[in-house]
């Protein structure tokens, strides 16, 4: 694992496997899987339907700003640029 991916491991709820990083959150009714990926830098949001073993990537803007603002936090606290999170694809 890299270092960033690691460090991300090292934070509540977050999994870390070779070069990404995964966290899920549920709100309300909605279940996301949020993913890093230390070789690009980059930050993908899947939702989860609700079977639970299917995921569709979603944008940005239908994401949840509480939940972009977790998202930019646990980056921060792992020592990656916030601002990556917002990069689009």
């Amino acid at each position: 694992m890299g270092e960033h991916v690691t460090a991300l491991a090292e934070l509540e709820g977050w999994n870390g496997e070779g070069f990404a990083a995964r966290v899920h959150y549920q709100g309300a009714d909605d279940i996301y899987s949020i993913e890093y990926y230390e070789p690009s830098d980059c930050v993908l949001y899947w939702k989860v339907k609700g079977d639970g073993e299917t995921a569709v990537p979603v944008g940005r803007e239908t994401v949840p700003d509480p939940l972009r603002k977790r998202i930019r936090q646990d980056l921060e606290e792992a020592g990656i640029d916030a601002e990556i999170e917002s990069r689009v694809l």
